[in-house]
């Protein structure tokens, strides 16, 4: 059995489902995978709860749910978070899901070069390190020796950078488009239903998978973001958020979708990437889409990947259901389970 002792920055939505996720299912894990993992520290920005033997997690969510702060928890450091806290307890691998900035990085940035400076192994929720360093932070993992894994970052549920990285040896991506984002998907199927784009975002909130401000989902850059990741990741492109050209939804009306679905087509928020010879181009606008086109079949908050290939021909994974933090959940724990493969 490896026992991965495990340090969980973030416990937002997607910490404490990564918790839940490791209460419900570690046991599991442990038989089918010899793998098992002893929390010895969850920070979020109150401050850090530590205990080198392993903390309660029951008990610490019923905590964090109780008054909104992990420095609410018995023995818990107030205050204590960032880099600063990594270097506090001996561990073995991080867990980065904290609010993420896809300009900065930040946190998650530091967060991550400080875990594989003290040897830890890393498995990520975070776009924006990804985005702004994704060719840095892999050479720092080789440099130190330590896994770097990512699969949570682009529609989680999709294990679309899996696929890249066990499948497709030997055959090259040409282009790619994405659904990624399930929030504006879920958005536009209201919107198409009859519902205003105020009413949707409202719905969105309501449902759990809209944040309190949706403007990185409805202004596209959540996409673009994932967009660069896969193109950054499966093309070997060195792309940044201002190569990209983003467009949202404000500008789309419930009219002009009905209409476009009585004509066949359907309208999705859509991201792509295209190598153009040596470079790549990268786009995130609302898209027309012929209703047999396998990412037209999309509804609520359903996401999906189409690749491009020279060998394969086109391969298309897609994912339907409720765009809950659990999906990001299960991707870092399988991500877990990949260490070392």
């Amino acid at each position: 059995m490896t026992t991965y002792r495990t340090i969980l920055m973030g416990f937002g939505n997607v910490g404490r489902a990564v918790a839940n996720l490791w209460l419900q299912r570690g046991a599991q894990i442990e038989r089918e995978h010899d793998i098992s993992l002893r929390f010895v520290m969850v920070a979020d920005r109150s401050g850090a709860a530590l205990d080198p033997g392993g903390l309660d997690l029951p008990r610490l969510l019923e905590v964090k749910a109780a008054t909104g702060a992990v420095a609410a928890y018995p023995g818990a450091e107030l205050g204590l978070g960032g880099a600063e806290a990594i270097s506090h307890i001996e561990a073995d691998l991080l867990l980065e899901a904290s609010p993420t900035s896809v300009r900065t990085g930040e946190p998650g940035l530091s967060h991550i070069r400080a875990a594989m400076s003290h040897g830890m192994h890393v498995v990520n929720a975070n776009k924006g390190p990804l985005v702004v360093a994704y060719h840095d932070l892999m050479r720092l993992a080789r440099a130190e020796n330590v896994a770097f894994l990512n699969s949570a970052t682009v529609a989680a549920p999709i294990p679309a950078l899996d696929i890249a990285r066990y499948s497709l040896h030997g055959a090259q991506v040409e282009s790619i488009e994405a659904v990624p984002n399930g929030t504006t998907n879920y958005i536009l199927t209201l919107m198409e239903e009859g519902r205003s784009l105020d009413d949707g975002i409202r719905a969105a909130q309501q449902a759990g998978i809209a944040e309190t401000d949706p403007s990185l989902d409805v202004d596209g850059w959540d996409s673009a973001a994932k967009i660069i990741i896969l193109a950054n990741t499966l093309m070997g492109g060195s792309v940044r958020l201002d190569d990209v050209s983003v467009q949202g939804i404000r500008s789309v009306g419930a009219d002009e979708l009905r209409d476009l679905r009585r004509r066949g087509q359907a309208l999705k928020l859509l991201a792509t990437v295209r190598r153009d010879g040596d470079e790549l181009s990268l786009s995130v606008a609302p898209a027309r889409l012929p209703l047999d086109h396998p990412l037209a079949i999309l509804r609520g908050s359903g996401m999906g990947i189409l690749f491009h290939t020279d060998l394969l021909g086109d391969l298309c994974v897609t994912v339907t259901g409720d765009d809950s933090p659990f999906g990001t959940a299960q991707a870092m724990l399988r991500d877990v389970v990949n260490i070392g493969r």
